[in-house]
C-alpha cells in the first residue's frame, strides 16, 4: 500500500534551512573573484550537447548525490562526473582552501557566510530568475541568502541551493522498544527519560550517538533538548547572528544540564568520544542502541537495512501537547565562483528540484522532502516506512512553525572549534553545562566580530 505525501504551500513555506559548519579564513580569499551570475539571463542555461565533465566535491557515506548524478547522466549522456568524497569534518575544515585553490563546479557546503565574504561562492541570483526559483516558497532558500558583505543571513542574494530538505529527530529500534514495553513514541521529555532508564536497566544502550573527530554528534540531542525547554526563535536568532543574540540562556543551560544527566547516567556508549558517524550507524543498525538522534537522510537506508524495525518521532516537548521543533535544512550545495561549468551545475540543481525521477530519488534515497515549487507532485511513499514517518514529521514541524537552523551553523568555525571540543569535554567530565555555553558564546562573539 502506498500514498502520496504532500505539504501544502503554507506548510512548506515555513521550512527554513541549515547545514553544518566550516573553518574560518579563506586562503586566496583576498584576490578578486569572477563576478556573480548577472541579474538577468537571456534564457535558462543548459548543459548543451558537447561533452561536459562536472567536478563535484561531496560528503562520503550518503548515497543521494551519486544516485542523482547517475540518473542525470542517463538523461543527459554528454555529462560525465568527476566526484571527490570526504568526511564532513574534512570538508568543514577544507572548504575555503578547496574553493580557492582547486574549485569544483559543485560542492557540498558547510556554513556559507565566510565563503561569501571571501568571494568563493557564485552569486546565483541570475539563475534563480531564469529558472524561476524566486517563485518557490521564500524560506526554502532563506538560509542560503546573504546580504551584501556576507554578514546578514536570511536575506539578500542567493549563494547556494539544496538537493532536498533534511530534518532531524529520533529514530528508534522497534524490537528493543518492545523489550522495555514502549509501544508508542514518547510524547513528553519525561516519557523519553523513562524509556531510557528502562533500557539501561534492561542492559540496552539507550542512545546510539557519535561524538568523535571534528564533528560532535551530541550537538543533535543538545539542540533538541534546547527546543524542548525553550522556544526555537531565539536559537535561530543566534544562528543568524542577529544583534544581541546569545546561546547562553537559562533554558539552554537547563537543556545542557539534561544532556549531562544522560551522560552521567551512562545512556551513551562509553567510547562515544571515539565514535564517528559511520561507526554510529553501523552499531545502530546492528541493534546496539534504542534511540539515535539523527536526520531523515538515513530514512531510505534504514528502510532497507532494518526494514520494519525502525520508527521515528520528533523530539518531545517538556509539557504534554507543547509545540515541537527540529533542525530542518536544505542539503546545501554551492557553485564555486571559479567553476568551469557553472551553467551546467546550475541546470543540474534545477533538475534535482523539478524532474519527476530526480524528486523520486530525493524521497526514496534521500528520505526527505524535495526542493521546488510548493505544488510540485510528490512521489508515492509506502505506508509504514520510516520515510513516510519522517515526511509526516516534517509536516508537523511546518504546522508548529518549528524549523530551526543547526547550532553548528552559526559561524564558520563554531562547530569544529567550539561545539565539538566543548561537548567532548562535557563527556569527559572536564566541563560543566553553564561554562560550556559561556565558552561557546565567547567564541561566537569573537568569530562574529572578527571572521
Amino acid at each position: 500500500m502506498s500514498r502520496r505525501t504532500r505539504w501544502n504551500g503554507a506548510a512548506l513555506a515555513v521550512v527554513m534551512g541549515g547545514t553544518l559548519a566550516a573553518g574560518c579564513g579563506a586562503p586566496g580569499g583576498d584576490a578578486p573573484q569572477p563576478e556573480a551570475t548577472g541579474a538577468s539571463l537571456a534564457a535558462a542555461p543548459t548543459c548543451g550537447t558537447a561533452p561536459v565533465t562536472l567536478n563535484a566535491y561531496i560528503e562520503t557515506g550518503f548515497p543521494l548525490p551519486k544516485e542523482l548524478s547517475t540518473e542525470f547522466s542517463k538523461q543527459y549522456p554528454n555529462v560525465k562526473w568527476n566526484i571527490r568524497e570526504d568526511q564532513f569534518a574534512v570538508i568543514t575544515q577544507n572548504a575555503p582552501r578547496v574553493l580557492a585553490d582547486d574549485p569544483p563546479d559543485l560542492m557540498r557546503l558547510p556554513q556559507v557566510s565566510e565563503l561569501v565574504k571571501n568571494n568563493l561562492l557564485k552569486n546565483l541570483d541570475g539563475y534563480a530568475k531564469a529558472f524561476g526559483w524566486d517563485s518557490w516558497p521564500a524560506s526554502q532558500l532563506e538560509q542560503m541568502r546573504l546580504a551584501p558583505g556576507g554578514k546578514t543571513r536570511g536575506e539578500g542574494s542567493l549563494y547556494a541551493m539544496g538537493l532536498n530538505f533534511s530534518m532531524t529527530g529520533v529514530f528508534y529500534n522497534k524490537k528493543l522498544a518492545d523489550k522495555i514495553g514502549m509501544s508508542s513514541p514518547p510524547t513528553t521529555l519525561a516519557e523519553l527519560d523513562d524509556a531510557m532508564a528502562k533500557a539501561k536497566s534492561a542492559g540496552i544502550t539507550p542512545i546510539a550517538q557519535f561524538n568523535g573527530g571534528a564533528t560532535g554528534g551530541l550537538a543533535f540531542p543538545l539542540q533538541d533538548l534546547m527546543a524542548s525547554y525553550g522556544p526555537s526563535g531565539p536559537i535561530n536568532d543566534w544562528i543568524y547572528q542577529k544583534p544581541g543574540a546569545t546561546i547562553d540562556t537559562p533554558s539552554n543551560v537547563q537543556a545542557t544540564q539534561h544532556l549531562e544527566k544522560w551522560i552521567k547516567a551512562g545512556y551513551f556508549w562509553k567510547d562515544i568520544n571515539a565514535v564517528d558517524y559511520a561507526t554510529m550507524m553501523s552499531r545502530f543498525i546492528k541493534g546496539e542502541g534504542l534511540f539515535s538522534f539523527n536526520g531523515d537522510w538515513e530514512s531510505g537506508n534504514l528502510d532497507k537495512q532494518m526494514a520494519g524495525n525502525v520508527g521515528f518521532f520528533l523530539m518531545p516537548p517538556v509539557q504534554q501537547g507543547g509545540k515541537q521543533a527540529a533542525m530542518s535544512a536544505p542539503l546545501t550545495y554551492g557553485i564555486s565562483s571559479r567553476a568551469k561549468n557553472a551553467d551546467c551545475a546550475a541546470f543540474f540543481l534545477n533538475w534535482v528540484a523539478t524532474d519527476p525521477k530526480a524528486r523520486e530519488i530525493g524521497v526514496k534515497i534521500g528520505g526527505s522532502h524535495p526542493m521546488g515549487p510548493a505544488d510540485a507532485p510528490m512521489p508515492e511513499v509506502a505506508e509504514g516506512t520510516v520515510t513516510a514517518s519522517t515526511l509526516d514529521a516534517g509536516a508537523k514541524i511546518a504546522q508548529d512553525n518549528g524549523s530551526m537552523d543547526f547550532i553548528a551553523n552559526a559561524t564558520g568555525a563554531i562547530y569544529a572549534k567550539s561545539w565539538t571540543p566543548q561537548l567532548q569535554k562535557l563527556v569527559a567530565g572536564q566541563q560543566n553545562p553553564a561554562e560550556l555555553l559561556k565558552s561557546v558564546q565567547s567564541d561566537y562573539t569573537s568569530q562574529v566580530g572578527g571572521s
